[in-house]
């Protein structure tokens, strides 16, 4: 074990002599209060670390002792339903002992050692067992049963495997390797949180996460172990979309990192999600969910560290076999602390003075995501799909960050502060926001939802684009310019934007809308431009058409239960057609 003496203090960096033994992101303990560090710099026998508590009062001569290991999480029953500082510390358990606030050096135990769980096996005595085989599982909530692993390098025959009751540093199984070795497996193992968990084989992105909200899912649609990116600028509503996305994904675990986010903000989501009811199961969402709170007044550098202690966590549920949305808001303040470290550091600056590593530094983060096959002899498919919130200064996206973010993820989905500010929500702009999976994931779609699918997709994007062009021309020379038949586009995109793409949060139905419905949408909004085209030929007027009854109908379709919706489909298709019927009488009269 290295110890070594303090040599100079910098805020969050602290340079110490004498640490010729100790080895690259070692965690350290640093001083007499033994605050957690972690060497991020080696010179001959000077470490640089970066401190994750408040430094001050700290000065030259204090010890710093390396604990020769790197820093780990902790994995294993007692995650779900927890909330963790950016270094998995049990922020409810530091309360409870020491009051409101964060005390220096303060040790806990990130996983109760004193909680006993009902352990049940699922192999036997004299099974050949190998790494990532699952043992036995625990009900770790009533909606989440925590598979038991076989850690990573382990293989052999079980020699005992028990049912019952233990805490989870308790030895649940005994395996003797093909040395004749014995190895105690507990419920709890550790990860080094930089190192990406191993797994066999992995799987192209050709499956949706579907969420529910029509915007993403239709237009611009994230794959299950994808990546997407929300920038956009404040009050425009990425927080909201990922309350959203938390709440509907088809995702099994939620893993929710606030990571330097406004404390105000965090301690939203840390009221909401109790309270908030999980729509599949009716019990609480933090049933499924683990919560990382970082905030802006915590130290800066632990702020560094969240991210990778929150996907280390992602990874081990994705390693069980089940669907895991990752949300990180946002990776910029994480970007800001890694400049502030830099900067200590006197590293060469990059752009606006974020170090020159900033790219593959969030590239190593994001390519942790993916579809894969786990290790063990019967692999489970897993997907652990990230989502990362990204705040430019201004709404300003050609700034590092998000132009680094842009080049790593495949799915942009742009918040406009102007669609905010006209209340239309979710404030994804519809011409910037883009998605790369569509052609991957257009079988599933025109397989499992409808044989149309992304024909409709793609004439309701040209719609949308075309008003864009529309719009300018009546800027220019006013609606009179315009022909009958692009007043019918103008009016029929319109009715996409209002009816479709806005969606409200809020509403128990309209909150949530499945791929049929949306696919039922879209055929209403084109059936009244298609009709009224053929109408338009016979002479209608576009006055007339704009004025039809039906179109109220179409509009509140989405507050159809999903129940209903073939039904009042049809409803809707017959009211339109005896409408423009009439005209046509009307018009021969």
């Amino acid at each position: 074990m290295s110890k070594g003496t303090i040599k100079k203090v910098a805020g969050p960096l602290v340079i110490a002599e004498g640490m010729r033994d100790a080895n690259m992101f070692d965690v350290v303990r640093v001083s007499g209060q033994r605050l957690i560090g972690e060497i991020i710099e080696m010179h001959g026998d000077q470490a640089s670390i970066q401190v994750y508590e408040e430094t001050s009062g700290l000065g030259p001569g204090e010890p710093v002792e390396s604990t020769g290991a790197p820093l780990s999480v902790e994995l294993g029953p007692g995650l779900i339903g927890s909330i963790f500082d950016g270094i998995q510390r049990p922020l409810v358990d530091i309360m409870n002992a020491t009051g409101s606030n964060l005390t220096r050096g303060v040790e806990f135990s990130s996983l109760k050692r004193d909680t006993v769980w009902h352990f049940v096996p699922s192999a036997s005595v004299g099974d050949e067992v190998e790494s990532g085989d699952i043992l036995g599982t625990v009900m770790e909530t009533e909606i989440v049963a925590h598979k038991i692993l076989v850690p990573f390098g382990v293989a052999g025959t079980i020699k005992s495997i028990n049912e019952g009751d233990y805490t989870i540093t308790d030895t649940v199984a005994v395996i003797e390797s093909a040395d004749g070795s014995t190895i105690d497996v507990m419920m709890m193992q550790k990860w080094p949180v930089r190192r990406g968990r191993p797994y066999k084989q992995k799987l192209s992105p050709d499956m949706p996460l579907i969420t529910g909200q029509r915007v993403i899912d239709t237009l611009f649609p994230i794959a299950k172990g994808g990546v997407a990116a929300v920038p956009g600028p404040f009050g425009s509503g990425k927080t909201v979309v990922q309350h959203q996305l938390a709440k509907w994904a088809e995702a099994d675990i939620v893993v929710y990192i606030g990571c330097g986010e406004r404390g105000n903000e965090m301690t939203d989501v840390l009221n909401e999600f109790p309270e908030l009811k999980d729509p599949k199961t009716g019990h609480s969402l933090m049933q499924r969910t683990v919560l990382i709170a970082n905030t802006s007044d915590m130290p800066v550098a632990a702020r560094e560290a969240s991210i990778y202690v929150g996907i280390t966590i992602a990874e081990y549920f994705r390693d069980m076999g089940y669907s895991v949305a990752l949300m990180a808001d946002s990776t910029s303040r994480w970007a800001e602390a890694l400049r502030e470290m830099s900067g200590r550091l006197e590293e060469m600056p990059g752009e606006e003075g974020y170090p020159a590593y900033l790219g593959s530094r969030l590239a190593q983060f994001y390519e942790r995501a993916g579809r894969v096959i786990s290790l063990g002899k019967n692999g489970r498919e897993g997907a652990l799909s990230v989502i990362g919130a990204v705040s430019p200064p201004g709404g300003d996206i050609s700034e590092p960050v998000s132009q680094a973010t842009l080049r790593i993820v495949k799915v942009f989905w742009g918040l406009d502060a102007n669609l905010a500010y006209r209340r239309h929500f979710p404030a994804i702009n519809w011409l910037t926001s883009y998605s790369l999976y569509g052609d991957s994931m257009s079988g599933w779609f025109n397989g499992n939802v409808d044989e149309a699918w992304m024909a409709t997709r793609a004439r309701i994007m040209k719609m949308l684009h075309d008003e864009s062009e529309l719009e300018e021309i009546v800027k220019l020379v006013g609606m009179d310019a315009l022909s009958a038949g692009d007043r019918l586009k103008l009016e029929a995109a319109r009715s996409i934007r209002e009816d479709f793409l806005h969606q409200d949060a809020f509403h128990e139905v309209d909150t949530y809308t499945p791929p049929r419905k949306q696919f039922k949408m879209m055929g209403l909004v084109l059936a009244f431009y298609d009709m009224g085209l053929e109408a338009l030929q016979k002479g209608i007027r576009i006055d007339d058409l704009v004025k039809m009854g039906v179109r109220e109908k179409i509009g509140r379709f989405k507050y159809i239960a999903s129940e209903n919706i073939e039904k009042e489909y049809q409803d809707i298709m017959h009211k339109l057609e005896r409408e423009i019927e009439d005209l046509s009488r009307r018009e021969e009269a």
